[in-house]
């Protein structure tokens, strides 16, 4: 598969793109050598003179029709998600109808918020003048994107860069590049001239050329801690927003409802075979109902279907290599060592990789300090409510978190004690409304995504002011 947006960039040799589940080819694209950077910027920057002219109508209409098409071929583009990225097929119809969603939040975005009037007569001395601000594009942005939602967290960069009249540079991952490529020749279909975005699919050192250099206005990273703190140390004076990812607590108190609350950490625990920064990791459960819901949540676990993520009756599909199988091992091997006890799991077909839950973690352990990123979980009991949000909190970094209460006091207190960007009450910690905002918290905190946020990091206010009484 090429993408319109690789035609004027500097090729090197072919990247085979195959499926995580069998190893089948799934397509082929050229990789983008770190030479071909001075390239890939001229481009670029007659994508941002071209961007920035092009009225809010049409980067709105743009990004609607794009919207139109993916809803219009929804099948096509999720069964793309599942042969390159594993996810099963119900889980890519839900990411290709997010990407839909996006799109149009941000074609929503491109026409609404464009500055507000400044009320300058509100002091003394300024009576004179009135005037306002405008929304500015910062120039060119460069967007790097991981594998886990190959194309809507694509859309969560492009939509809002365009809508505030951006040209991007965007490095899909390596792994799942064709999603990202068919969404930006879904908008070059739909009227986006094509210098606007610029695609280049290479490794590493493809990478820090792009974000070293001086023309790139700013960097949206997904990803994780080790390369964002490369992307920051090589950025220089440029805008960085980041999303570093997460190590997601939810308490579940005595007083909740149940059954729900198992239902939804199991979904948010094994979604996307735990691939996924919002997923639950860790459940702290308190002791009254810790012994049933330890017994239920295996049980249900041990229920789940692993297999061809092309099939419906699949719950867990594939990781996306064995490189990350053998990650996730490692990190319970540790537990395990340490005095972790293993319910369930941890064990592997191919790059399948069976739910697992550990109890009783120690928390010098890894699969308790750090983000696991598979299917795994661990139980820990608690007393009180305080003590649930201190073992919360324990990681230097997070994201999402949860609660299931039915006391609204309990409820409010897990919101205002636990350091996270978003608390879920009654909810699993996966779960995101493309609206919202959502980023890092505490270590790694760097901006925000979701479309109107995103937006406003991707522009920049400029202020217009008229003195009267120099007319």
């Amino acid at each position: 598969m090429r993408s319109a947006a690789l035609s004027e960039i500097t090729l090197a040799q072919d990247i085979i793109v195959r499926s995580p589940f069998d190893g089948a080819v799934v397509g082929t694209v050229r990789q983008t050598s770190a030479g071909s950077v001075g390239s890939l910027l001229e481009r670029a920057k007659r994508g941002a003179q071209i961007a920035r002219a092009l009225p809010r109508y049409k980067r709105s209409a743009v990004l609607e029709r794009a919207a139109a098409t993916i809803q219009a071929n929804l099948e096509e583009f999720s069964l793309l998600i599942v042969r390159e990225a594993g996810k099963t097929i119900v889980q890519a119809r839900k990411e290709a109808t997010r990407c839909v969603n996006t799109l149009k939040l941000s074609a929503d975005e491109a026409k609404r918020n464009a500055g507000e009037i400044i009320p300058f007569d509100s002091y003394l001395g300024s009576e004179s003048r009135q005037g306002w601000y405008t929304r500015e594009p910062l120039g060119i942005i460069a967007a790097i994107t991981p594998y886990n939602d190959p194309l809507n967290l694509v859309a969560h960069k492009l939509g809002p860069a365009i809508a505030g009249g951006n040209a991007v540079l965007l490095k899909p991952s390596e792994l799942t590049p064709l999603s990202a490529l068919k969404l930006v020749d879904t908008l070059i279909a739909s009227g986006l001239p094509e210098e606007i975005v610029t695609v280049a699919v290479g490794g590493p050192e493809l990478g820090k050329a792009l974000v070293s250099a001086r023309d790139v206005r700013m960097i949206s990273f997904t990803g994780g801690f080790n390369t964002g703190e490369a992307i920051a140390r090589a950025a220089g004076i440029k805008k960085l927003a980041m999303d570093l990812g997460g190590n997601a607590p939810v308490i579940v108190m005595e007083n909740c409802n149940f059954d729900a609350a198992v239902d939804a950490c199991v979904s948010g625990a094994y979604w996307a075979a735990g691939q996924n920064c919002i997923g639950t990791q860790r459940i702290l459960v308190q002791n009254a109902i810790y012994e049933r819901f330890r017994s239920t949540f295996v049980e249900a676990t041990a229920r789940l279907k692993a297999g061809n993520p092309l099939e419906q009756t699949t719950d867990i599909g594939p990781m996306i290599s064995e490189g990350a199988i053998l990650r996730a091992t490692a990190m319970v091997d540790q537990a395990i060592s340490a005095g972790a006890a293993l319910l369930c799991g941890h064990h592997r077909h191919g790059n399948l990789y069976a739910p697992t839950v550990l109890e009783n973690v120690p928390a010098q352990c890894a699969v308790w300090s750090e983000e696991v990123f598979a299917p795994i979980v661990i139980l820990q009991p608690f007393g009180e409510l305080k003590d649930a949000i201190a073992m919360a909190n324990e990681p230097e970094y997070s994201l999402h978190a949860g609660i299931f209460t039915n006391d609204l006091d309990h409820a409010l207190d897990a919101a205002s004690g636990i350091d996270a960007s978003g608390v879920m009450i009654n909810d699993s910690s996966d779960y995101r409304f493309d609206a919202m905002p959502f980023g890092g918290f505490k270590y790694g905190s760097m901006g925000r995504e979701g479309v109107r946020f995103a937006y406003e990091e991707m522009t920049q206010p400029k202020v217009v002011c008229i003195n009267r009484l120099q007319r």
